[in-house]
Parts: C-alpha cells; structure tokens; sequence
C-alpha cells in the first residue's frame, strides 16, 4: 500500500481544482475563471486497493495584496513544505510568467529531495509550433537543481489526456505507508464549508470586477425538516454598501440568480431536496482584519 500528500502548486486559474475534481470524481473543489477561487488549503482524497493518494488542494500563489492574500500564499507554501509528493501545475499554453518563477523558487527552497513533477496542464490549447519554446522554457525553470528531482507531463485536466498518466506517475513517487482515511471519504471539509463555497462559487460566476474578491459566504443554519427538505441559511459579506447593492440586484433578481444556482449544486451534492435562504452584509474591509479572517473562517482562531 502505499499513502501520502500531494500538493498541487501553481498561479491563479492553472486548473488545480479542476484537476482535482476529475481525479475524484465529483466535486469537491469550487471553479471559476476568477483567480483565487481557492482561499482554503483542502484535501482530497482518492483511494484505490493500491494506494491512498491525499491530493492538497492550495490557493494559487501570487503577489498579495492584503492580508487574506498574505494568508493564502503562506497557505501553499505550507503544504508544498509538508508534501510527499510536489505536482507544480502550470499552463503550457501560455510562457512562464513572474507568478511561474516564484512558484520555482519556492520548490527550489521547500523541495528537500523530495519528487516534484512539472505537470503542463492545457496542452489543448497548446498550438504544435509552439511546444517545442514553451515546454522548454518550463523546464528550465526546475533545471540545473540538485536537490531538485523533477520529472514531467503534458496533460488537460479538462479533456483527461494524459490525466492518467499523471497519476500513475504521482502514485509511483509516493512512499509506502497505511491508509490515512476511510476509504468512502474523499476530503477532510464539512458539508457546511462545501456548501459556503457553492454559494460563493456563483458570486464568483455572475459578478465581476471587484465584487468576487471581497466576498466571503458563511452558512449560519443547517435544519433537516420531517419532510426531508433541508432548510440552509447563509450570509453572503461584502466590503461595501455599493458591492451589496450589485449582488442584491434590482427587485433582488441577482441574489435570487445566484440562489437558485447554488441551490442546484448543493442539492446534487447532499442528494436531496434543499430550501436555501441567502442574506447579503457589509463587513467593512474584513480582507485586511485578522478578527475577521478567523471568524469567516480563513485563519485558525487561536
């Protein structure tokens, strides 16, 4: 048997959580073509008679510019330092960027020996005149590296080439060892933190701007009626009266646009039948305040 973690690395919009979605088999992980979809580092797990393979979903790393921003990078760093396994994903249809080399620089620093596989995610998109300069200039970025022992894959998270092969080679590179977790369970999140995140998944779908990136969502009740409906209620903070107004809409058309969304993906993920109330607050600048970031959530409470 063999068991370990594995953290997928990588910028904002990469495919991380994608990836882990298809290799899992339903959805744990919210997506959107928004950077920083992911705040949390969260888990998921994959079990096979083989091995139990411990994915470490992270926040992409990038240049912060608040506090949560600050959290988030220290969030994946955590996990590239704490992993058996480094999977640095990283869009081959596009030229390495800043982001790109500081991810570099920190498996040069974190890695200690341990397997890092450059996966070259969107390989779709990659036009063939160009494989040859972009794949190259990935490899150089792990190049020339002793302590540093890196192999690499071209894959699609979206279309699954070569999403297997992936795998196999992850599942190689881990060590022997027991199985972690329950073998139906496949991340360490509460129904509850899942929930939030879907409702926060169809901000992220129907707003734009500024609006995506001050908001946080918190499920303040959970009730199970006699008739099998469950009854969710959750908060939808926003920085803003002006960001309130836009996610309320006009006659209150957006948030019910965004509730009957969001609706839809927790009743596929619970199975059942789910009557979902949303309300919308002003948490002034609550990115920048650590009393904030713990009771939304996003920090431990000491």
């Amino acid at each position: 048997m063999k068991s370990g973690f594995v953290a997928i690395i990588g910028k904002p919009n990469v495919g991380k959580s994608t990836l882990l979605n298809a290799y899992l088999g339903q959805k744990v992980a919210i997506v959107s073509d928004k950077p920083q979809t992911t705040r949390v580092r969260q888990l998921g797990i994959l079990t096979r008679p083989d091995a139990q393979v411990i994915f470490v979903d992270t926040p992409g790393i990038h240049k912060p510019l608040h506090k949560l921003g600050d959290w988030m990078v220290e969030s994946a760093t955590r996990a590239a330092s704490d992993a058996d396994v480094i999977v640095f994903l990283a869009d081959v249809s596009d030229l390495p960027s800043s982001e790109d080399r500081q991810i570099a620089e920190l498996i040069h620093e974190q890695a200690n020996e341990r397997p890092v596989i450059l996966a070259l995610n969107k390989m779709d998109r990659l036009p063939p005149e160009q494989v040859k300069e972009h794949t190259e200039a990935y490899w150089s970025l792990l190049e020339g590296e002793p302590t540093v022992q890196w192999d690499w894959m071209m894959v699609s998270a979206t279309t699954g080439d070569n999403r297997d092969k992936l795998l196999e080679m992850i599942v190689a590179r881990l060590p022997e060892g027991p199985q972690y977790y329950p073998e139906d369970q496949v991340t360490d999140r509460t129904e509850r933190e899942v929930v939030a995140d879907l409702v926060r998944e169809q901000v992220l779908r129907f707003t734009h701007q500024e609006i995506p990136h001050a908001v946080a969502v918190v499920v303040e009740s959970w009730d199970e009626r006699r008739n099998g409906t469950i009854h969710i209620g959750a908060t939808i903070y926003v920085e803003r009266e002006s960001q309130k107004a836009i996610i309320i809409g006009k006659g209150g058309t957006m948030l019910k646009k965004i509730g009957a969304a969001a609706r839809h993906e927790i009743e596929q993920l619970i199975e059942g039948q789910v009557f979902l109330e949303l309300w919308v607050k002003v948490r002034k600048d609550w990115r920048v305040k650590d009393n904030d970031l713990r009771e939304l959530g996003y920090v431990e409470k000491e």
